[in-house]
């Protein structure tokens, strides 16, 4: 199973699904063509649009390619915090000059409409966070010649990966940037979560699925440590945010070796979900009242967010990064995939010869 994974691309790295408008075909193009798996992010777009952006890069590669879709998420949000919460953002929507967005705008994200495009244009492989489907469905994805991917955040979860009947399962440590793909959102637990090297140890023990390592990653010597510690692939998000391909905002891009932004933090403030992200004002100043509602936060800041980018305001936006963000170079996403796959060589080259020497 671990060979049908890799042998989808020749160097064990994938370009995370960055939803947001970050993940665009171009992007992926560029990384399937040099040798890693590229994917596209259908979080919060209508399913046309995904069927728009799979045709799009069908038609800048023949290389194997994924799309991550989001899982749909029960009604468990308290409606009087997050009323209280629209009242906190109030001031935002004023600065801004724009007004809070519909939060009850749906809570599904047109799954089941996505799912039917996967099934009807079957693509090479395809993920799933915050959440697992149903066994029947990733059974037609597998019939359809998909391969199949879910997040987990620990062991357990990805015990239900497996047992569900995934083909493989991401490993998401808590060094990762944008959001933790819990499968519930429990606040309690916030802040709680495994580092990516122990996480992917303890799902190794548990499971028999090859593993997709998250969390952290910008360097090949650290895709050689996952390696080492099992995984089958290595997972970059925040590593492909700077290149040029990628649809961040140039301010989102410049940030991220920014000196003024020297942390990240998990918070609620944006979407309601934990997410990590640099620390800008508007984190500090509502990240500590963010209850735990998404997606009725998500929809709630989405003209924020909007209004901030377009002003230009790094302070306003969400920046998501993961831990390794300092460490962000500003390459094409071919020459980085490239370089990726050569300072890994290099690491084993190293790790070899020190074993010859003992």
């Amino acid at each position: 199973m671990s060979s049908a994974l890799t042998d989808l691309f020749p160097h064990p790295i994938v370009q995370a699904p960055m939803a947001g408008g970050v993940s665009v075909p171009r992007l992926a193009a560029a990384v399937s063509d040099a040798g890693g798996l590229g994917f596209l992010a259908a979080g919060h777009k209508t399913a046309d649009g995904m069927y728009q952006e799979i045709k799009q890069l069908r038609g800048l590669t023949g290389r194997p390619f994924g799309v991550n879709l989001f899982m749909p998420q029960p009604e468990y949000a308290d409606p009087a915090a997050v009323e209280v919460y629209a009242h906190q953002l109030a001031g935002e929507a004023t600065w801004y000059d724009t007004e809070l967005g519909d939060r009850d705008s749906g809570r599904d994200d047109g799954y089941d409409a996505k799912l039917a495009v996967l099934l009807d244009n079957p693509v090479p492989v395809a993920s799933f966070h915050f959440g697992i489907p149903t066994s029947d469905a990733l059974e037609s994805l597998r019939r359809a010649g998909t391969f199949t991917l879910v997040t987990a955040t620990t062991p357990e979860e990805a015990l239900a990966v497996q047992y569900a009947g995934a083909d493989a399962v991401i490993a998401q440590g808590i060094e990762a940037g944008g959001h933790q793909g819990t499968h519930r959102d429990l606040p309690e637990q916030d802040g709680s979560g495994l580092g990516l090297l122990s996480l992917v140890a303890q799902i190794r023990e548990t499971v028999s699925l090859p593993i997709v390592a998250a969390g952290g990653i910008m360097r090949g010597s650290q895709i050689a440590a996952v390696l080492a510690a099992g995984a089958s692939a290595a997972q970059l998000g925040t590593a492909f945010l700077a290149s040029p391909e990628s649809g961040a905002h140039d301010v989102h891009k410049q940030a991220l070796t920014n000196p003024l932004y020297v942390r990240t933090e998990l918070t609620r403030a944006f979407s309601g979900r934990p997410a990590r992200g640099l620390v800008n004002r508007f984190l500090r100043e509502h990240g500590p009242y963010a209850p735990a509602a998404y997606p009725e936060v998500h929809h709630l800041t989405a003209p924020l967010r909007k209004a901030a980018a377009k002003a230009g305001d790094a302070q306003g936006m969400a920046l998501w990064a993961g831990q390794g963000h300092r460490l962000a170079r500003e390459l094409p996403a071919g020459q980085l995939v490239d370089i990726l796959a050569a300072e890994l060589d290099a690491a084993r080259t190293a790790l070899s010869a020190k074993g010859d020497l003992r």
